[in-house]
């Protein structure tokens, strides 16, 4: 599946997330490709938040879609996952032509190291990827009490120089097709120390679980990973009301953050840089562990022979 990016014409970019189709972060990239007038602008999102849902997707069932106003785009609301809208709005199902461009962000919360495994954003630019459609996740590092919403629009111009070089790479045929690209903006983005080309590292929100009483106690797991004590009542609280009095109800905390180091996505986000990381469909296995198994593997029939199960 290939767009057709000619001399003169305006590049067509599509625009989906997993924070929902009225998230901040959204809005802001959007509002500002339409602003320069040099992108046809396309948007496909979830029409609710849909994060950490992964590369999740709708099967069984038809998803809804509903046509959303947003200046100077043209934009629908997706019941689906994003990798549903991304899939959606390459298909020319829903839009005539094939995007030259998938943005999946602005995301509230980084998305670096195992965190990617989980991310809807990631995964909305890794379906276009999967289609061979060029793509970027962008995820900007809100950090609760120091960011505030005008930081989406920041963190969207500090990408733009990337979005035209990629763009324009696509016209001339030199940008590769077997990667991907996950872009994390610094929380202090007006004095980020730059670009980085990182790689994604081992740093990890460790998780835990507690017993409840309600679905509002012990607030809850923001996408950026943080916990939330004063979230308004959720349709999923509302209907946990009526649950049986026989269910028991858990819901995870935060218990710790574990992080890398070296040139990883997250340290060099913590150090101040804009991270740029290639990412692919295949997480390949540590060198080590490929070679143990490449020894251990044939021992297996010797050991345990299936005539002696």
């Amino acid at each position: 599946m290939e767009a057709s990016l000619v001399a003169g014409d305006r590049p067509t970019v599509l625009v989906t997330n997993d924070d929902g189709i009225d998230a901040p972060g959204l809005r802001a990239l959007v509002s500002l490709l339409v602003s320069t007038d040099r992108f046809h602008v396309l948007v496909c999102a979830p029409d609710s938040e849909k994060s950490a849902v992964s590369h999740s997707i709708t099967w069984r069932n038809a998803i809804s879609v509903k046509q959303v106003d947003i200046s100077g785009a043209t934009a629908f609301a997706v019941s689906g996952t994003p990798a549903d809208c991304t899939s959606l709005g390459i298909s020319k199902a829903l839009f005539p032509s094939v995007p030259d461009l998938v943005i999946s962000g602005v995301n509230m919360g980084d998305n670096c190291g195992y965190h990617i495994v989980y991310s809807g954003t990631v995964a909305g630019a890794r379906e276009a990827f999967f289609s061979g459609i060029p793509a970027v996740s962008v995820s900007y590092n809100w950090i609760r009490g120091k960011s505030n919403v005008n930081d989406f629009t920041l963190a969207a111009k500090a990408c733009l120089p990337i979005i035209s070089a990629i763009l324009a790479a696509i016209k001339t045929k030199h940008y590769p097709k077997n990667c991907f690209l996950n872009i994390d903006v610094p929380t202090d983005v007006v004095n980020h120390k730059g670009y980085r080309l990182t790689r994604q590292g081992k740093s990890f929100v460790k998780m835990g679980w507690r017993q409840v009483t309600s679905e509002r106690e012990g607030g809850n797991v923001l996408s950026t990973m943080t916990m939330e004590t004063n979230s308004s009542e959720s349709t999923h609280a509302r209907a946990l009301k009526n649950a049986p009095l026989d269910h028991l109800l858990f819901k995870r905390r935060v218990t710790r953050i574990l992080v890398g180091n070296g040139d990883t996505d997250y340290c060099s986000l913590q150090e101040g840089y804009i991270t740029a990381t290639p990412l692919g469909g295949l997480p390949p296995a540590e060198l080590d562990a490929v070679s143990f198994f490449q020894n251990w593997l044939p021992s297996v029939v010797n050991r345990y022979p299936s005539s002696a199960l």
